[in-house]
């Protein structure tokens, strides 16, 4: 099962305040952890939303909005990618989540990631495979662009 460990955004991350080194070594640490542990697969930090857009869709027509936007609360300022057995196996790890994040007053959400098998017969194997390809494509393109 895969899950999205969301972290909500504050006053501080949507001002663009960078973390602390404190929170830096500890932030590392947990996601060492995860990664020995052979559960994150990705994970990363969000810019503020001033440097974002959104672009809502009316009638198939696109309109942008540039950021900033208002309720931070609603706001995500980053996100990590995990693989475990269970939902109590994801929830276990965000309960580890460093404290000093947020001075102890940080939100987190917890949400599965759709899955192929999730889909049912709409997804044929035809489907299944085009869209395996796209993804291999896409780690590929990631892969080598990071060199």
């Amino acid at each position: 099962m895969k899950f999205m460990i969301i972290r909500k955004a504050d006053k501080d991350t949507e001002a663009g305040m960078m973390p602390t080194e404190q929170l830096v070594t500890d932030m590392l640490k947990y996601n060492e952890e995860m990664i020995k542990a052979g559960v994150m697969f990705d994970g990363m930090g969000l810019q503020p939303s001033v440097k974002g857009a959104r672009i809502q869709f009316k009638d198939g027509k696109p309109t942008v909005i540039d950021g900033p936007f208002a309720e931070s609360k609603e706001l995500i300022a980053g996100f990590t990618l995990i693989q475990v057995k269970s939902r109590e196996e994801a929830l276990e790890w965000v309960k580890r989540w460093p404290p000093i994040d947020g001075d102890g007053n940080v939100v987190l959400e917890l949400r599965q990631i759709y899955e192929a098998e999730d889909f049912g017969a709409e997804f044929t194997p035809e489907i299944r495979k085009q869209e395996e390809l796209l993804r291999d494509s896409a780690i590929s393109r990631d892969t080598n662009a990071s060199r």
